[in-house]
């Protein structure tokens, strides 16, 4: 999980409290605010999955590259002399 998740359900939940408190209150700008909120959170927690895929799908390439790479000997001095 990285900062773009956490901080992407913060402001999706910090969304959320403001829609539900315009509902309850008849604020209609407090409502849209808050649905804007949740949007721009929900798209910043999927950035942050999106990097994470990356992040994984890159390490195990790497992994499954080292894993077929050759392993190289090294000689000993008495076979080298």
């Amino acid at each position: 999980m990285n900062k773009d998740r956490v901080e992407g359900k913060a402001t999706d939940i910090k969304g959320r409290i403001k829609r539900q408190a315009g509902e309850w209150t008849g604020d209609s700008d407090l409502q849209a605010e808050g649905a804007v909120d949740q949007v721009k959170g929900k798209a910043q927690n999927f950035v942050g999955k999106v990097r994470d895929a990356a992040r994984e799908s890159l390490d195990d390439s790497n992994l499954q590259s080292d894993e077929n790479r050759p392993v190289r000997r090294k000689e000993k001095d008495e076979d080298a002399a």
